[in-house]
C-alpha cells in the first residue's frame, strides 16, 4: 500500500476509535499505561489531562510514549500501535479546539489552569487492519533545499 493510503487508514482508525492506551515510562524507569480519550488532527494526535498528573511530570522527564488503540468493542477491529514524542501544551488556540463537553467532569472549562494537551508528534505507526494487513508508517525527515 502507498504512503497516502496507509496514512487515509491511520486516520480512519483514529476516527473510529475514541479511546486508547497510553504509555509514558515514570519514576525507576518503569512503564505506566492508562486509558486515555483520544483527539486528532490528521496524525497530529491529543490527550486531554491536567497539569497535575504524574503522567505531565513523566513526561518532561522523558518525553518518549505510546499510544495503543482500536481492536475493541465500540471501535474498529484495526490496530495502531503508535509511537511518539510529547509536548505538554497550555496553548489557549488548541485547548479550544479539543475541548468537549465530556471534559466538563474534570475542568471547569478550556480556560481552566490545570487544563492541559498532550501533543503526540508521531515518529512511527505501526497499523493492523482488520483484515490482518500489516503496514508502517514513519516520519519522514524534513527535507531541505527544495
Amino acid at each position: 500500500m502507498n504512503s497516502k493510503d496507509l496514512e487515509n487508514k491511520i486516520i480512519k482508525a483514529l476516527d473510529d476509535n475514541k479511546f486508547g492506551s497510553f504509555g509514558t515510562i515514570e519514576a525507576g524507569n518503569k512503564p505506566k499505561v492508562r486509558y486515555m480519550a483520544v483527539f486528532h488532527d490528521g496524525l497530529q494526535i491529543y490527550l486531554a489531562t491536567s497539569l497535575k498528573t504524574h503522567k505531565v511530570v513523566e513526561l518532561k522527564n522523558n518525553p518518549n510514549a505510546c499510544l495503543l488503540l482500536g481492536y475493541e468493542a465500540g471501535g474498529s477491529k484495526d490496530l495502531l500501535e503508535i509511537e511518539a514524542t510529547v509536548e505538554v501544551s497550555k496553548d489557549e488556540s488548541l485547548r479550544s479546539k479539543v475541548w468537549n463537553k465530556e471534559l466538563e467532569q474534570w475542568f471547569e472549562g478550556p480556560d481552566d489552569p490545570n487544563y492541559v494537551i498532550l501533543e503526540l508528534s508521531p515518529s512511527r505507526i505501526e497499523y493492523t487492519g482488520k483484515d490482518k494487513e500489516n503496514a508502517v508508517w514513519e516520519k519522514q525527515a524534513a527535507s531541505t533545499g527544495k
